[in-house]
């Protein structure tokens, strides 16, 4: 496999990169950007720190590093993270995260390894956030993997085989790590559940031995937390509409709102749990099972490590208690922590559109932060 045939999908190479961001540099939005991040530098300090980038390397190190600090030390009281000796041996590994943020999913895994000075993984991002130039010379000099989507089954058949070939190219060949969230779009409801099909795509590029094919890919499962998920009332609107109408339209935009809004919305906490990767017994297990099942039981076990991960925070435990009409959590919060909780909820719900039901973005809105806790009771 030559890297021409990968060269629709894969990251850019250092010189595509170098290139890229040299014409970055020169985008008009680069001194708006500064000013949020870095308010007390020079209006043209990204723009300077952009054109004399040498490498991906050098990118990731003297930039992206610092952006995501910035976001961290300006949106939340704190990013803590626990696991990284589970992937601090030399072999790659297949990053299977939850989804609950676009960017900063990825980018504070990224930035959770080049604190503990780990190589970063090259990342899968869908095709649908790929808007413009700007956008792709951004991602792909930030190792994207562009995952194809809105095209028909035949060539979405292709594509993935395209997708599985590269991903297990990389992994096994040492060249790189790939993260990759569990399923396609993020988790709206706060319960995250892997997508079959994800799974299976990965198979396509196997030997037919599935033991051996998935033992290859060293499969680690992600969990990441925030105390206040990003754009939660965004969520629950959409839920509420797909509710109503029985389906949801994105508007032109909307992904780079949803962007946007989940860098600059307080996050408060926010936790990053690197788990144990997928065990031999575990697909061993997975592969007594016939078809279909295989991977039915292969996405079981990543989602359990997946729930066991996740760190539950008091907005969960109050999520709960409201959604259930119980108390059966009232330890884990004060009196005053549930009434902020309950004003908070009533400020973000309060700005979307009047001709939503409030009582029901009410009840989705907390099921969204209570979810997780139904989770993790379920595997207790």
């Amino acid at each position: 496999m030559s890297d021409l045939e990968f060269a629709s999908i894969s990251p850019y190479d250092d010189e595509e990169a170098v290139a890229a961001l040299k014409r970055l540099s020169r985008h008009p939005a680069l001194p708006a950007i500064t000013k949020y991040l870095f308010p007390d530098l020079p209006a043209n300090t990204l723009s300077s720190m952009l054109s004399s980038v040498k490498n991906i390397d050098d990118f990731q190190t003297t930039v992206m590093s610092k952006v995501v600090s910035a976001v961290v030390d300006a949106t939340s009281s704190g990013f803590t993270y626990e696991g990284v000796g589970n992937i601090a041996g030399d072999r790659k590994f297949l990053a299977m995260s939850n989804h609950r943020d676009i960017i900063l999913d990825p980018a504070l895994t990224q930035w959770t390894l080049f604190n503990e000075g780990l190589p970063m993984t090259e990342i899968c991002v869908g095709s649908n956030l790929v808007t413009s130039r700007t956008f792709e010379d951004l991602l792909r000099s930030n190792r994207m993997i562009k995952v194809i989507r809105g095209i028909s089954a035949r060539e979405l058949y292709l594509s993935s085989q395209l997708l599985s070939r590269y991903i297990r190219m990389v992994i096994t060949s040492g060249k790189a790590s790939v993260w990759i969230a569990q399923r396609e779009g993020r988790t709206k409801n706060g319960l995250d559940v892997s997508e079959q099909g994800i799974l299976k795509m990965f198979d396509l590029s196997g030997t037919g031995d599935f033991k051996n094919d998935f033992k290859a890919l060293n499969i680690v499962p992600m969990s990441i937390s925030y105390e206040y998920e990003p754009c939660d009332s965004r969520k629950a609107r959409e839920i509420l509409i797909k509710q109503m109408t029985g389906s949801y339209t994105k508007k032109e935009n909307e992904d780079l709102h949803s962007i946007l809004t989940g860098i600059r919305q307080w996050k408060g906490g926010i936790h990053l749990c690197i788990g144990k990767p997928i065990s031999d017994v575990e697909i061993i297990r997975a592969s007594w099972y016939e078809k279909n099942d295989r991977y039915q039981a292969i996405r079981r076990c990543v989602d359990r490590h997946i729930i066991d991960g996740y760190k539950l925070w008091k907005t969960n435990y109050m999520g709960y208690d409201l959604m259930t009409g119980t108390d059966r959590f009232a330890e884990m919060y004060t009196p005053e922590d549930l009434a902020a909780f309950k004003e908070y909820t009533e400020h973000k719900i309060g700005k979307l559109e009047k001709r939503l039901d409030r009582d029901a973005l009410r009840d989705i809105f907390w099921h969204i932060y209570g979810n997780p806790v139904v989770a993790k009771l379920e595997t207790w």
